[in-house]
């Protein structure tokens, strides 16, 4: 039986390597994207998400030829996200066989994209990716990869986000990507009562008792890891029996 939570493998990608960081920053290299892709593919995973991290800085998507090749060999939904900024980018993207497409700095810019992207493709397609960050009490969310305040309360911007009609929402705790320190719960539970729509959340996954406490207080839609999978330190069934167990522990 599929697990409730979907268990999705991000791959961020730079100059045609996956890669990874701490805080969004410290870039290093750590494989090819579609190895990796097919790597996660055979390990059962249910979705994989390519994000262009550094689209932002030429203003566009570079990926577009990795989903090309990865749709030969991988049959689960993929995502890409990065530098998408207009409905042709959209169009493109499916066209390349993405199921989904990611978007966060280009809605900053123009929220009308969202609605434009809803009423073309439909929102099922349309993930709205938030980069969060810690700011007192609340969070602050950012764009270009983690890079720059957008000015906009995570919370505020996820109910725009819902009413300009995306399908789920990204949320990445820039406070914890990449460190191993778990889940920003708070976050997530903030989210889920601010939203109705479905959370994906990322960042900072290490093990078992990171599920078991997001589990314990949210209902995420998904779980997307990166570093855990990349440097080996789990992998997708291992995962999945962490999930399944959390989930039979609640149902006791």
């Amino acid at each position: 039986m599929a697990s409730p939570l979907r268990i999705i493998a991000r791959l961020d990608v730079k100059n045609e390597h996956v890669i990874k960081g701490i805080h969004l920053e410290g870039l290093r290299k750590v494989g090819d994207p579609n190895e990796l892709a097919l790597r996660y593919y055979e390990q059962g995973v249910d979705e994989i998400v390519f994000m262009d991290a550094v689209a932002s800085l030429y203003d566009r998507n570079n990926l577009f030829h990795i989903i090309e090749q990865a749709c030969r060999n991988v049959f689960v939904p993929i995502a890409i996200g990065g530098g998408l900024r207009t409905l042709e980018d959209v169009s493109r993207a499916l066209g390349a066989g993405a199921d989904k497409v990611v978007i966060n700095t280009g809605a900053v810019r123009n929220i009308g994209l969202v609605e434009q992207i809803a009423a073309k493709f439909g929102s099922q397609c349309l993930i709205g990716s938030i980069e969060a960050k810690r700011a007192g009490s609340g969070w602050t969310a950012y764009i270009d990869n983690g890079r720059e305040p957008s000015g906009h309360d995570v919370l505020d911007w996820a109910r725009q986000l819902e009413n300009a009609g995306v399908g789920e929402i990204l949320v990445t705790s820039i406070d914890q990507e990449g460190t191993g320190r778990g889940f920003d719960v708070a976050l997530a539970r903030a989210l889920e009562e601010a939203t109705s729509r479905p959370i994906i959340v990322s960042g900072g996954y290490a093990g078992a008792k990171d599920v078991s406490r997001l589990l314990a207080e949210t209902h995420p839609s998904a779980i997307a890891v990166a570093g855990a999978l990349h440097y080996g330190r789990t992998d997708v069934a291992r995962i999945r029996g962490e999930v399944e167990a959390c989930m039979a522990g609640s149902m006791a």
